[in-house]
């Protein structure tokens, strides 16, 4: 049984970490390993945060990879012997030492998944923190790492405490996966958590900072850090401080941050508390603002961060008020971005109604329907949303751009679209080229795009819908099998069109000859045409 408050983060102490880093290597911790160990049946669990299958397979069993898997990431005590036959170059004492592993004295209901009575009487060890496997692929090749972070919910069977430091999750991976991985001089990981940002920028950029609020955070994305260093990697500056007061006067070619964006109740003392975590708010993901105002604030003074020809890819959750459009928040944030110069794009993945969204973080939380706080945290949520006359809640992706030096000076352009779906192929690609598009195609009249010659994308396909019997189609998609996996209604002259750019022609001369053939005045042809063009050049269905 885990003790009620989080224990120290583990501490880095290089000697030890390398041992640890050479034994985790030999077990071999590795999500292959994990995968191949477990069976489809206990992974599929583990994913819907049922433990009980994994500890099933591992019961028993007296194996490195067993034993870490037990007391790592499962919540298990397990012998003393164990520990030092499962990490015999950092030992029980070195992992005691470096903070991952506690006395589990007193911890009379903890379960032995790992061959305990293999070593009856000796003195029993738990997990301070979690570490777990982690794996992915990039432009430099293969990822193999370990990330460390607080006891989740499946292994501690109690909520999370406020001060709670998330391991690698959906938003987490989703942040990974959008982010550009070209090279460049500097990063800034806003509200590092754990590290994980951080530590892939380190793969692609000369100089990495991160910054967090929570101390705790630091100290574990310090830990990753050390256990994950690559040669040739950027060395990663940890920052304490909120938002971007720990980079003031500093810009930055990439900006990436998952920030702690939930809304939470909080206009009184009582609906915060009814919404808390069990020492107080969860500072992961509570931004301490009323509503959505921070991810405003944050908005607001980014680009200002932004070097020229500088990014930032962040994830979102807003507010929609009754009878309001589902971006128009996103959009009044963005008016100074613009103002300054700096392209906006927002795209919205997903809405919730407000007590979705309400059951969603609470679940988040650990709190459940069986938890005497639900019924009051559910009544807070939906409060508060109804004092602001809130109709839904919309997730998604906000990314920024300021053009390089050397561009004409002009007013940012605000791009806002909502796409659930998600193709084949890297979607980080797909996001950077659309985004540098913006401002290319800004600075590309119709004549100059008449000029051009644009290619149609490998990944783009004609649908077409008929009535059966008839010739004629009733609906023409031209639909994206990567990026966003966007469908696009086409007519004939639209569809004849994108079918002919292969690049042979430019596309003033392919537009007269399929006006040629349907009979179609070109000037009009040119007027219909050319937006529709610029809209599929930017979507990435053709290429400049």
């Amino acid at each position: 049984m885990q003790t009620d408050a989080l224990d120290a983060p583990p501490r880095v102490i290089p000697p030890l970490v390398s041992a640890l880093r050479a034994d985790l290597l030999a077990a071999p911790f590795t999500i292959a390993a994990t995968e191949d160990l477990y069976g489809p049946l206990a992974v599929a669990a583990l994913r819907r945060e049922n433990p009980v299958p994994a500890r099933r397979v591992l019961r028993g069993r007296t194996d490195p990879l067993a034993v870490l898997l037990s007391v790592l990431t499962l919540g298990a005590a397990v012998p003393r012997p164990l520990i030092d036959a499962a990490l015999p170059s950092l030992g029980a004492e070195g992992a005691l030492e470096l903070g991952i592993l506690v006395p589990a004295a007193g911890d009379g209901e903890a379960h032995a998944d790992a061959g305990a009575d293999a070593a009856d009487g000796e003195p029993l060890l738990r997990a301070a923190i979690d570490l777990s496997p982690y794996s992915a692929q990039d432009d430099a090749g293969e990822i193999a790492w370990w990330i460390a972070s607080d006891l989740s919910e499946l292994a501690t069977g109690r909520p999370l405490r406020g001060e709670h430091v998330l391991g690698v999750g959906g938003a987490s991976l989703t942040l990974a996966r959008i982010t550009p991985r070209d090279e460049v001089g500097s990063v800034l990981d806003l509200g590092c958590g754990g590290g994980i940002q951080a530590l892939h920028a380190a793969r692609h950029a000369r100089r990495v900072v991160a910054t967090d609020l929570s101390e705790r955070a630091l100290a574990v994305a310090a830990f990753n850090a050390a256990l994950n260093a690559e040669e040739g990697a950027a060395p990663i500056e940890l920052r304490h401080g909120s938002l971007l007061e720990p980079v003031a006067g500093e810009t930055f070619d990439l900006v990436v941050s998952n920030p702690p964006f939930v809304i939470t109740p909080r206009d009184t003392a009582l609906a915060h508390d009814r919404t808390a975590g069990a020492e107080g708010s969860w500072t992961y993901r509570d931004g301490g603002r009323a509503g959505d105002t921070l991810l405003a604030e944050l908005l607001g003074a980014l680009p200002s961060h932004l070097a020229p020809g500088g990014r930032a890819v962040m994830l979102g959750n807003w507010e929609v008020p009754t009878g309001e459009a589902t971006d128009a928040h996103p959009r009044a944030w963005l008016d100074p971005a613009l103002a300054d110069g700096v392209d906006a794009w927002v795209i919205l993945r997903e809405t919730e109604d407000p007590a979705q969204y309400a059951e969603t973080w609470g679940r988040d939380g650990g709190v459940t329907e069986r938890d005497p706080r639900w019924q009051d945290m559910q009544e807070a949520w939906l409060d508060d949303f109804a004092a602001r006359g809130v109709e839904g809640l919309g997730f998604g992706y906000l990314l920024l751009r300021r053009p390089e030096h050397g561009s004409a000076p002009r007013p940012g352009i605000l791009r806002s679209e909502e796409a659930t779906g998600t193709g084949s192929g890297t979607l980080s690609s797909h996001l950077s080229t659309s985004l540098t598009m913006i401002d290319v195609l800004a600075g590309i009249d119709d004549d100059a795009l008449a000029a051009s010659r644009p290619v149609r994308a490998a990944d783009v396909v004609e649908r077409r819908h008929l009535t059966p019997g008839a010739w004629d189609p009733t609906l023409i998609e031209l639909v994206q099998g990567a990026g966003l996996a966007r469908a696009v209604r086409a007519d004939q002259l639209l569809a004849a069109t994108v079918g002919a750019l292969d690049g042979t022609l430019t596309l003033g001369q392919t537009v007269s000859a399929v006006c040629a053939l349907t009979d179609t005045d070109p000037d009009q042809a040119r007027e219909t045409l050319f937006p529709q063009i610029r809209e599929l050049v930017t979507t990435g269905m053709l290429s400049l």
